[in-house]
């Protein structure tokens, strides 16, 4: 499959079709009209009254006849839509209305926070940049999920080993919702780094490779997790519960810090026993 970057003006259009067709009119005070409608959601005129602006403005948006929204205007399409907040921002970068770091996608972990990595045991922790590339990782969390150091540093990132790796695609007792919630971070931080061709490219190999990414993908679901819940299926110790959190370091906002706590007392346990093989 051809790696391509993020055309911003066809996946604006593709994002705003379906976040309209996704509302439902009776949520909404709009004037009643006899027709019967034929396609799903808000009619693009109603999307132009709730925005303010005209009904060929919101046609030549969906139709990426190149228009770059103002930032007022993405702020009003998103209050019609009624975009969640990770959503919203989605618009922004899309539309090119939010700054930019200059900097590259980092590829090697901050020295400091590989040592804070490691500080963190027991508790299992990794870092890893936007594309889900892992940097560093800590010996509990190698022993939770995968020991990543048989692995060469091109297939280190934890959604193509969700997807692709024998056993990760067993680990995850919800594996969906976890493939799910991965792939709607993995398009926000598309649309936030769309020069990025080894994204572009990882994207790509995914959607050729994984008939059930390429589905979940064409569903434009955006959300970024900051915190959350998973439970894994560990050959050794059995079913595992975890909370996880995400941080971002302001001296490197380009890496994230994942930290794992058993969710319970059993799984806690598990984890000690884990950790002291």
């Amino acid at each position: 499959m051809t790696t391509r970057t993020v055309d911003t003006a066809q996946e604006l259009a593709a994002f705003l079709r379906t976040r309209r067709e996704r509302l439902d009119p009776q949520d909404f005070d709009l004037p009643s009209r006899r027709q019967t409608r034929r396609t799903p959601g808000l009619r693009r005129e109603e999307v132009a009254e709730l925005a303010g602006v005209s009904i060929d403005y919101i046609v030549r948006l969906e139709q990426a006849r190149g228009l770059r929204p103002s930032a007022g205007v993405v702020e009003a399409l998103a209050r019609a839509l009624r975009l969640a907040p990770h959503e919203r921002a989605y618009l922004f970068d899309l539309a090119q209305q939010r700054p930019r770091a200059a900097d590259q996608p980092a590829t090697a972990a901050a020295p400091p926070l590989a040592r804070l990595v490691a500080d963190l045991s027991p508790l299992p922790g990794m870092l890893m940049n936007h594309r889900y590339d892992i940097l560093a990782w800590n010996g509990e969390m190698a022993r939770l999920l995968l020991d990543f150091d048989t692995l060469p540093p091109a297939r280190r990132n934890a959604m193509w080993l969700c997807l692709m790796h024998p056993q990760m695609r067993e680990l995850y007792v919800d594996r969906e919702r976890v493939v799910r919630e991965g792939i709607a971070h993995l398009r926000a931080a598309w649309a936030a780094h769309p020069e990025d061709q080894v994204l572009a490219g990882l994207i790509a190999e995914c959607t050729a490779r994984d008939e059930e990414f390429a589905r979940w993908w064409a569903e434009r679901d955006i959300t970024v997790n900051g915190r959350g819940h998973k439970v894994i299926r560990h050959p050794a110790v059995g079913e595992v519960a975890v909370h996880f959190e995400v941080l971002m370091p302001l001296q490197d906002p380009d890496q994230r810090l994942v930290i794992y706590r058993g969710a319970d007392e059993a799984s806690r346990s598990a984890l000690d026993r884990l950790c002291a093989r």
